[in-house]
């Protein structure tokens, strides 16, 4: 056996703990019953390191679920909006809570539809995934209408809130967003925490 080869089946093993724990048996323990290539052994540091990324329900929803939830079937442009916006907070460096917010924010204002001026039923000259509006200093049209840059807009405004990741979400988005229905935001939690987890289990 190559010292490569001796290294490789250490790392296995130990990663192998891991991955038991997390539920990750089966290509594992298979991987192990040979000499490990190195090819195996990336494959599954990557497996193991994915699960890590995963944030958990604590993450995402803290104080728990609030009552009265709502949800609907997304499509893919929904999805899409949706995983720029976790994306926009990875950028970030900002934790699962701050996620689960902005999607619940988004689910709320848009439907996760990045919107255009609707004309008569437009609120005032709001925009985008967060009806941002260029008249209170979001930004210019293009700008709000820009996923990512709407969604880390919202993310500055977030984290300028103290105590923002303890308290609950509708307070947070609220702050944020000075709605005329600061209650609306909290029925969205769970399908935004849902949809969150579904894209980071893929």
């Amino acid at each position: 056996m190559t010292v490569f080869a001796t290294y490789t089946r250490k790392a296995l093993l130990a990663t192998a703990g891991i991955a038991m724990a997390a539920g990750l048996a089966g290509p594992t323990s298979t991987a192990l019953a040979a000499d490990p290539t190195p090819t195996q052994a990336v494959t599954v540091a990557q497996t193991v390191a994915e699960q890590a990324d995963k944030p958990t329900t604590e993450q995402l929803m803290p104080n728990g679920v609030p009552g009265d939830q709502s949800s609907f079937t997304p499509n893919a442009e929904q999805l899409d909006n949706a995983r720029k916006i976790i994306d926009a907070g990875k950028d970030m460096n900002l934790p699962p809570r701050a996620w689960t917010i902005a999607i619940a924010t988004a689910l709320q204002e848009s439907k996760l539809e990045n919107l255009g001026h609707l004309g008569d039923r437009n609120d005032h000259d709001s925009q985008g995934l967060f009806q941002q509006r260029p008249s209170s200093g979001w930004g210019s049209v293009e700008q709000i209408t820009d996923p990512d840059y709407s969604a880390k807009a919202f993310y500055k405004g977030l984290t300028q809130v103290d105590g923002w990741e303890d308290m609950p979400l509708t307070v947070a988005a609220q702050t944020v967003q000075v709605s005329a229905y600061p209650d609306h935001y909290a029925q969205w939690e769970k399908m935004a925490a849902d949809i969150i987890t579904d894209t980071t289990n893929k």
